[in-house]
């Protein structure tokens, strides 16, 4: 004891200061190490489009004729493709993703409750590929029939006519990609908002129910605002993974790049027509 003491008195760091400063370090390590994995990715990037760039111009991102046999290229099409779709499936997917985790948290039993998360994890880890061969096999030519209902039911409102005309027979469109992604991430948002939910403190929800709340006031008042940061959270991974989604997309747009009101027309995405046009590339 009398040793340790001197040590300490001599200036020696005590081993659970030494302990932190080596934890700190690998950790400084490990944060820098991912910092340069993206810098490279992005230098190489860069330094990959830069011909593209300097042989097109601004019409790269401002013009939609994709020509390769006249060697004209502008992805403006494709990026709106990919905007409409990804939009289409957070539409359908956030307020379906905060429902259901209302429902696992606030309504389904405790000895339920396992049984539920776990079937949500496993449509998580479905592969792309079974939903774009499910989206493009099954999905597609059943909803075809639900398009032409929609077309006739908008027909004389003058702006959802257009948003709902156009059904393509093969039902592949933007519409169908936005509802396979919307499918896909929705395990994705859910996961997230139950986490979330389930962090909200106890005291907090009785607060609501002593002061006579129901249990919708209890959610509106105390569950959602306390969960806001955590649902913004979950929308954000959703939508980077509907934004880079290939295969699923790839099977069931259409492959057709167009800049269109018509939701129900076929389209192209960025990721999508990359995956189609890699061995010509």
């Amino acid at each position: 004891m009398r040793s340790g003491s001197v040590s300490l008195l001599a200036g020696e760091s005590p081993p659970g200061r030494r302990t932190d400063s080596v934890f700190r370090s690998a950790a400084a390590l490990a944060a820098g190490v991912v910092l340069l994995i993206l810098g490279l990715i992005l230098v190489t990037t860069t330094r990959n489009a830069w011909p593209a760039f300097a042989e097109e111009g601004l019409s790269f991102v401002t013009s939609s004729t994709w020509d390769v046999a006249g060697a004209a290229f502008g992805t403006l099409a494709f990026t709106y493709g990919t905007l409409v779709i990804s939009a289409i499936a957070l539409l359908i997917a956030v307020p379906v993703s905060i429902g259901v985790a209302l429902f696992v948290t606030e309504m389904v039993p405790k000895r339920l409750r396992a049984g539920v998360v776990m079937l949500i994890d496993l449509l998580s880890s479905v592969p792309s590929v079974v939903f774009g061969l499910w989206g493009i096999l099954v999905v597609a030519p059943a909803i075809t029939g639900v398009y032409t209902n929609i077309s006739s039911a908008f027909s004389g409102i003058p702006v959802l006519r257009t948003v709902f005309s156009g059904a393509p027979i093969s039902g592949r469109s933007f519409f169908t990609a936005g509802l396979i992604l919307a499918i896909m991430i929705t395990p994705i948002i859910t996961s997230i908002t139950r986490e979330t939910f389930a962090t909200v403190p106890r005291a907090q929800k009785d607060a609501a129910y002593a002061l006579g709340a129901t249990n919708w006031e209890m959610i509106r008042g105390s569950v959602l605002p306390f969960s806001r940061s955590g649902i913004v959270a979950g929308v954000l991974l959703g939508f980077g993974r509907a934004i880079g989604e290939t295969i699923a997309v790839a099977l069931v747009i259409g492959s057709s790049p167009q800049i269109t009101q018509r939701l129900f027309s076929s389209g192209d995405a960025l990721s999508a027509v990359i995956a189609n046009q890699f061995g010509e590339s």
